[in-house]
């Protein structure tokens, strides 16, 4: 297991309006660390839902925001230079893989762009860790699970996906040129109180609660590897402390995707315990008391039929393996749900 070294120091965490960002700032806050928050606060989905989210982040002391893009690197620089943050969670981006089909360029601007201005802001200021997300998407044609970061991840199907491969790559260069400890976290179909709109567990709960049909892509015949937000930030804050190192046993001869002989690491965050989508739809069913109309459609493109996790590296590095049953964190979403829409 890598060693923990907590950092008093300023976090600065990115995406901070977002669903990731805002629960990791708040627990970082809960547990007296300062947060300094970057967030452009887009129109990707409702931005009455990420400022409710940054309205309950500013009831606690320590924290700050900045409304700046990524791409905008002189404003960027001065968050840095002002603040000094020694540990960097990178969880802006553009989000979503049917999105990256109509506009590709968001997704350069702030994936690429944008990832490179943290990166060069984390050279100056040689800061003590950048974690950032990468995306089980990056697997993209794999078909072998469950999907490893051991796996070679050179086909994937979607701009978004090939964006989150091009962070792997982008950081491991400064690790190796400038000695940064990074680490990226291949999210695995994130859920839970405070969520995504655009998500298929937003978008069933409102459709069934308004009567309204959803629609079942693949006729239902997916399987995702869905995680709780409260496993997926518990996994975070844990490798967050915990500086990638070089791998001693890397071997140029026999690389391993997921390590290096510098300061790099790569890990996957999921339940490690896919569900069929069929499944899905029936908890939320149960849940809401309510039978939902299925339109069943073909599958989308740049999707892929199932995710599935493997995790031995994050238990071995973190000590931890996400755990939260479907049933469990679907139950507290639609509570949340209902409160928050005071449905």
């Amino acid at each position: 297991m890598l060693e923990a070294t907590p950092s008093d120091g300023v976090h600065l965490v990115t995406g901070t309006a977002g669903f990731i960002g805002f629960h990791l700032a708040e627990r970082l806050l809960q547990e007296g660390r300062r947060v300094i928050g970057v967030d452009c606060v887009n129109d990707y989905y409702d931005p009455t839902l990420k400022e409710a989210r940054l309205d309950r982040l500013g009831n606690h002391r320590g924290f700050v925001n900045y409304r700046i893009k990524l791409e905008d690197k002189d404003a960027l620089a001065g968050v840095f230079d002002k603040h000094q943050p020694r540990v960097v969670v990178n969880l802006a981006a553009q989000a979503g893989v049917r999105y990256s089909l109509q506009n590709p360029q968001a997704y350069i601007d702030s994936n690429i762009v944008g990832f490179t201005n943290i990166l060069e802001q984390a050279r100056k200021h040689q800061i003590d860790h950048l974690v950032y997300a990468s995306s089980s998407s990056v697997y993209g044609l794999n078909s072998t699970l469950p999907f490893s970061v051991g796996d070679t991840v050179d086909h994937p199907i979607s701009l978004y996906a090939a964006s989150k491969k091009s962070n792997e790559l982008m950081a491991h260069t400064y690790s190796h040129l400038f000695g940064i400890p990074t680490t990226g976290l291949r999210f695995f179909t994130v859920y839970g109180p405070w969520g995504r709109p655009d998500m298929a567990m937003f978008l069933f709960a409102r459709a069934i609660l308004d009567g309204k049909p959803i629609n079942v892509f693949n006729h239902g015949q997916m399987q995702r590897d869905f995680t709780y937000i409260a496993d997926i930030i518990e996994g975070v804050t844990r490798i967050a402390d915990r500086p990638a190192r070089p791998d001693p046993n890397w071997s140029s001869a026999n690389p391993h995707p997921g390590t290096s002989s510098a300061p790099y690491r790569l890990q996957n965050i999921g339940n490690n315990n896919p569900v069929e989508l069929m499944y899905l739809i029936q908890v939320i069913e149960e849940k809401l008391g309510k039978k939902a109309e299925k339109i069943m459609l073909p599958m989308q493109p740049g999707d892929v039929p199932a995710t599935y996790a493997n995790v031995d590296p994050l238990i071995a590095d973190a000590g931890f393996k996400p755990e939260t049953s479907i049933e469990e964190g679907v139950s507290n979403f639609l509570d949340w749900f209902r409160w928050y829409y005071k449905v």
